[in-house]
């Protein structure tokens, strides 16, 4: 069986002041999940608004379990690894 796990971040960012810097603060977010946790990731919405960003991860398992554990490991690094972000909401979904 196959578990597709999804997890939209909604963050916040206080210290950014342009789009160049908010780029800059994303790529490093997502470069580092997508590597750390070998998934999918993306900026998915709010491309336009300087302190505002929805990032959007995937991961595939074998095992709910595993995939629920990665989406809320995902979670938890950002919280303690980025606190010059703010984590607005957070949204998953398991198929």
């Amino acid at each position: 069986m196959m578990i597709i796990g999804s997890l939209a971040l909604e963050l916040h960012l206080p210290t950014v002041h342009s789009l160049k810097e908010k780029r800059a603060v994303i790529k490093s977010i997502i470069a580092r999940l997508s590597n750390e946790f070998n998934a999918a990731v993306a900026e998915v919405a709010e491309q336009d608004i300087w302190q505002r960003a929805v990032i959007g991860v995937a991961c595939v398992g074998s095992q709910q379990r595993y995939v629920e554990g990665q989406l809320n490991a995902i979670v938890r690094w950002v919280e303690e690894n980025r606190p010059d972000v703010v984590i607005l909401d957070v949204t998953s979904e398991l198929l």
